[in-house]
């Protein structure tokens, strides 16, 4: 899979799973990917506001379309919010270990979606930010 189209800084990016809480993945993952993207929302029902930011409730209610969804959920709640971006024509995502399973990605595949499971976003960008 070619990284490039997911690593573009101008990407609008939808962290699912964004956390208020500094110890938990969902947190460190937001506050990283606002350093790096042009623009980036947090999406968690449970909360108002993530670092200052105002949260929504799932991907229907942002202000715009994402260009990709980043999830740091567990699978089933995966699958639901792949149904979501599948009906809002969203064509990247990247499941951070552990949110994706074999269901989820094949829907993805089945409906054109560009899919990456198995790593981690954030060390990825570290990664390439630092060649």
């Amino acid at each position: 899979m070619n990284l490039e189209p997911f690593l573009r800084r101008e990407n609008t990016v939808a962290v699912v799973g964004a956390s208020r809480n500094p110890k938990k993945w969902g947190y460190k993952l937001y506050r990283f990917f606002k350093r790096y993207y042009r623009k980036v929302y947090p999406v968690n029902p449970r909360a108002g506001e993530i670092d200052g930011d105002k949260a929504y409730p799932d991907l229907k209610s942002l202000p715009e379309k994402p260009d990709l969804v980043d999830l740091v959920v567990p699978p089933a709640v995966a699958r639901e919010v792949v149904r979501d971006a599948i009906r809002m024509g969203i064509k990247m995502i990247w499941f951070q270990p552990g949110s994706e399973d074999e269901e989820v990605i094949k829907e993805c595949l089945k409906a054109g979606i560009n899919v990456i499971w198995g790593r981690c976003l954030m060390e990825t960008i570290g990664y390439h930010s630092h060649e």
